[in-house]
């Protein structure tokens, strides 16, 4: 198995992706990192190992540059080379903290959507206070959806849901102002019986903001992407101002630091794609490494393909 790391991805980078992939290494002697850095800044600290690859590049892609322009015209960027080694097969799956725009661009035109595919999604964890984990997608990648996106949103985290994380048969919710079939917009209330009729997901029907979190009424909640991207950021506010503002240590709050998951993946494109925060440091630079391991051992990528 053979991973790529962006190594200049992040505020924190290279130095946090250093320990990440020290703690990552010691824990997964069998698998092969490949390293993409910027071969003007050499990094030091990295184990010794014949399972870590160097790949020295020319630059990196800005958090502030233009995404399709920068893919374009920075070819030899750590992330423009990371999605040729994926490409090609030399790596089974990528993962970065850089620039969001360039690999969700990189995704969708360098890597593509998987046959059927119409919009990959990103999914996102969901902390629960009995001690499960839901899903939620879209977080953020398409503002604006049509019924049939949804649906297939629905099939995509399903099966993320049933073969990374282990739960079986997984039930997806419609999240909505109201549990009632006709609730909600005209979106919402097109979307259900698309939901309803599609007998490849285990569908419960509609569950409201409050059944986010507090309640296990569905494994995987679907919605379009404007509003998962606003539920994900309410999410990261609630951690922010308890842990860091009121200095609260709590177990079932710690569970809402993105860093325990380290990064979420672009369901529906061909290979294992996983985008991390700008601010990541080592914890969660090593998670990153971990869910594309996970997703690389499930074969997620090859078994979603049949669902399409």
């Amino acid at each position: 198995m053979n991973i790529g790391l962006d190594m200049m991805g992040g505020d924190f980078a290279p130095t946090e992706a250093v320990q990440g992939v020290h703690s990552f290494v010691a824990a997964n002697p069998d698998v092969s990192l490949y390293l993409f850095f910027d071969g003007a800044r050499p990094i030091e600290g990295l184990p010794e190992a014949e399972n870590i690859h160097l790949v020295p590049c020319e630059g990196v892609i800005g958090m502030d540059e233009h995404p399709a322009r920068a893919l374009k015209e920075k070819q030899k960027a750590t992330i423009s080379v990371g999605y040729h080694y994926l490409a090609i097969g030399k790596i089974d799956a990528f993962a970065s903290a850089g620039n969001t725009g360039a690999m969700l661009v990189g995704a969708a035109y360098v890597i593509k959507p998987m046959e059927g595919v119409t919009r990959p999604a990103v999914c996102t964890i969901v902390p629960r206070p009995d001690g499960t984990t839901g899903l939620l997608a879209d977080a953020g990648l398409n503002a604006d959806c049509k019924p049939e996106n949804i649906n297939q949103f629905a099939l995509l985290a399903s099966a993320y849901a049933e073969h990374v994380w282990n739960i079986p048969n997984p039930r997806v919710g419609l999240l909505n102002i109201g549990e009632e079939e006709g609730k909600g917009n005209i979106l919402a209330q097109s979307t259900f019986p698309v939901l309803k009729e599609n007998d490849k997901i285990n569908f419960v029907g509609n569950i409201e903001g409050r059944d986010i979190l507090t309640t296990s009424k569905a494994d995987v909640m679907v919605c379009d992407g404007y509003t998962g991207n606003i539920v994900l950021k309410l999410a990261e506010s609630i951690y922010d101002i308890f842990k860091f503002d009121r200095k609260i240590e709590d177990d079932y709050l710690e569970r809402f630091n993105f860093e325990q998951y380290g990064g979420s993946p672009v369901l529906g494109v061909n290979k294992p794609v996983i985008i991390g925060h700008g601010v990541s440091k080592a914890k969660a630079f090593e998670g990153m490494l971990t869910v594309s391991k996970r997703m690389v051992e499930s074969d997620f990528c090859e078994k979603v393909k049949l669902r399409f």
